[in-house]
């Protein structure tokens, strides 16, 4: 028997969600608004906002992309595997993330 997909979503109301669900007969998973910790690129973004955005006054748009790409150069060429992500978050005990479908 094959699996449902799982489709993630995070901005989607009630309505749009049971629309979605018809449409594609996935299995949504309902993240939390507040839950950045389960997306992995959200630190990824707070570190490039710290490192090449904050305290500083852009004169143009592409001095400040000029600013970013200098950092995703740094980033880039220091990158390493993430290993033992959240290890003692909760949501690792659970046998699956649990399913709020109405």
């Amino acid at each position: 028997m094959a699996r449902r997909p799982e489709v993630f979503v995070r901005a989607l109301s009630m309505e749009e969600g049971r629309k979605l669900q018809r449409v594609t007969r996935a299995e949504l998973v309902f993240l939390p608004t507040y839950g950045s910790w389960l997306n992995w690129i959200e630190a990824e973004f707070a570190a490039l906002r710290y490192f090449a955005l904050n305290g500083t006054d852009h004169r143009s748009h592409a001095e400040q992309n000029a600013a970013i790409a200098a950092y995703v150069r740094w980033r880039n060429a220091r990158a390493q595997a993430k290993t033992g992500f959240a290890t003692d978050s909760p949501i690792r005990t659970w046998a699956r993330y649990p399913t709020m479908v109405a």
